[in-house]
């Protein structure tokens, strides 16, 4: 039915073995403790975007949401439902159009039980307005106990009967329902059933050339709706104009000059990272990401007290060294930076690299078994790709790994230690620039890799495909030859089993199982190759895997 709206060591069998929230636990360990079904056939599909194809049509074949990982527990399945919805095509000259009128449509979740619809509840939650890049911020539910919780509007969150389907509350932290205020994160929910995320208020006449009007972290714990301002968690972060900018608009190659500085730019006052959700720690803490509004590259990963008072606030700039000459080629030749620059070097900026938050991720805070904090942040001077960084528990920056990016990284813990898997995607664009003459291209590369509790490498497996394939209506499968070898992954979150187990969607199609060490031990194609929807999975407490494919829901295994 279709309800209106009213209104620090991670131990895995703590939590439930199914999926209720983003990464599937508080900490985002992305890991569960049942062993993942062999990936030989799908058992059910259920449609829930009925504008993917026209999105993608849209926008050359791509698909630019960040959709919410399905919620599994037991034989219920949540999962994102659009109402009514209709998109407006920019192609057809209409104006408003497209993300345009992203005020105009619904997100709600359907619960299913037995892949069998039972409700769809439709929330009041709007995105933030589009800044220009067109990919759909993600709306995250999460589950506890009998209740759903779910984003709503005005920096609020609603609670759901789960039997019913019907709302139960609805809890606003502010003084007010202010429509340009907004939920951009998913929510957390720790063990005890608080619930953490973030909201950001924006200038409705200009919301990314006017500072942010507001940002906080809020928490919800027994009915009771808390919050802190992100200017009270990091409030020594540079503000005004002392920010520096980069070398745009300066002739190439970059830095202009081994003593070259850009100018200073404005700031913008801190705010959440789009899309990144809270974790929480077994101790309380609450880990946020922060960025300054206006400039990226001003970034921190933040711990937040369980009474929601600042613990500590590090940056993200000024660890890395690998800029000019290390991870790019040799200063003076294609790719490389001008001759005789600094080595190590950012050459945008002519400073150390920063860490940064960017908001086309959905990249978060993940806390590791010995409470270090892993970040993927990014760093688009090297190929376009990141760094997942780490840090102690107390704040310290303790190392780094040059990844291809926006991903929260998945934890197994195995004989005492435990792994990271992360995708590693290397796309065919230029070092620094768009401009081939100076920074080259490079050759694309698509793999998963695993790393140890130090960041170093176990294993990488390459994609390698170069089928571009479909299901057709009569449910076989058409393919030709692709121009290119290797497809990206486009999950923003791998998941892993209790054997270490690695399960990932890429946009071939295909949904991959690998084993701990890294070989392919299952491949599943699902509905079609295109250019991906940023897409989670989810293990259910039976084993079966829960992914997605444009716009569909697919539950694959070896048994129902």
């Amino acid at each position: 039915m279709r309800v209106p709206i009213l209104c620090l060591l991670t131990t895995l069998t703590a939590f439930s073995q199914d999926w209720r929230q983003w990464g599937q636990n508080p900490q985002h360990s992305g890991a569960v403790s049942v062993v993942g079904q062999p990936q030989t056939r799908i058992l059910g599909q259920f449609q829930y975007d009925h504008l993917a194809d026209e999105m993608r049509n849209d926008f050359g074949g791509n698909l630019l949401v960040h959709y919410m990982a399905p919620l599994v527990d037991g034989d219920e399945v949540y999962t994102l439902n659009r109402g009514e919805s209709k998109w407006v095509s920019c192609r057809a000259g209409v104006i408003p159009c497209g993300t345009q009128l992203w005020q105009q449509m619904e997100w709600g979740v359907t619960k299913l039980q037995g892949l069998e619809k039972q409700w769809t509840f439709l929330s009041t939650w709007k995105p933030i307005p589009d800044n220009g890049s067109a990919w759909e911020p993600v709306f995250h539910p999460a589950l506890h106990g009998d209740f759903l919780y779910v984003p709503a509007a005005a920096g609020m969150v609603m609670k759901v009967d789960r039997k019913t389907g019907e709302l139960v509350d609805c809890f606003n932290p502010f003084e007010d329902t202010d429509p340009n205020r907004f939920v951009v994160s998913p929510l957390t929910i720790d063990a005890n059933g608080a619930v953490y995320y973030t909201v950001m208020k924006l200038s409705p006449a200009a919301p990314w050339a006017v500072d942010v009007q507001g940002a906080f972290l809020v928490k919800v714990d027994n009915g009771v709706a808390q919050k802190v301002s992100f200017a009270d968690l990091i409030p020594d972060a540079p503000s005004g104009n002392s920010c520096t900018t980069n070398f745009f608009g300066s002739a190439l190659p970059w830095p202009p000059s081994a003593d070259a500085k850009p100018l200073p730019g404005p700031c913008g006052s801190q705010r959440p990272g789009l899309n990144a959700a809270p974790a929480v720690g077994v101790d309380g803490t609450i880990i946020v990401i922060s960025r300054a509004h206006t400039n990226s590259a001003y970034s921190y990963v933040v711990a937040v007290n369980a009474d929601l008072t600042p613990r500590w606030a590090t940056s993200l700039r000024d660890h890395l060294n690998d800029g000019c000459d290390v991870l790019l080629p040799t200063s003076g030749t294609t790719g490389g930076c001008r001759e005789g620059s600094l080595r190590g070097v950012d050459p945008t900026t002519n400073e150390r690299p920063a860490g940064r938050v960017n908001d086309q991720s959905t990249a978060s805070p993940v806390i590791a078994p010995d409470g270090s904090i892993l970040y993927g942040a990014f760093t688009s001077y090297n190929y376009s790709r990141g760094h997942l960084m780490r840090f102690s528990a107390d704040g310290e920056y303790l190392s780094a790994y040059d990844f291809g990016w926006d991903i929260t990284p998945a934890v197994y813990e195995h004989d005492g230690t435990w792994s990271v898997v992360i995708k590693d995607n290397t796309y065919p664009v230029g070092s620094y620039c768009g401009l081939a003459l100076f920074c080259g291209q490079a050759e694309a590369s698509y793999s998963l890799t695993s790393l140890t509790a130090e960041l170093q490498p176990e294993w990488h497996y390459r994609n390698t495909n170069d089928q571009l394939c479909e299901r057709l209506a009569d449910d076989s499968i058409q393919c030709r030859k692709s121009d290119e070898v290797g497809f990206e992954w486009c999950v923003n979150m791998v998941a892993v089993d209790r054997d270490g187990n690695v399960y990932a969607n890429s946009e071939d199609g295909n949904v991959y199982a690998l084993d701990r060490s890294g070989n392919e031990i299952g491949r599943l194609f699902l509905k079609v190759a295109i250019g991906a929807a940023y897409t989670p999975l989810a293990i259910g407490g039976d084993g079966r895997i829960y992914t997605q494919n444009d716009g569909v829901l697919f539950v694959t295994g070896d048994r129902p």
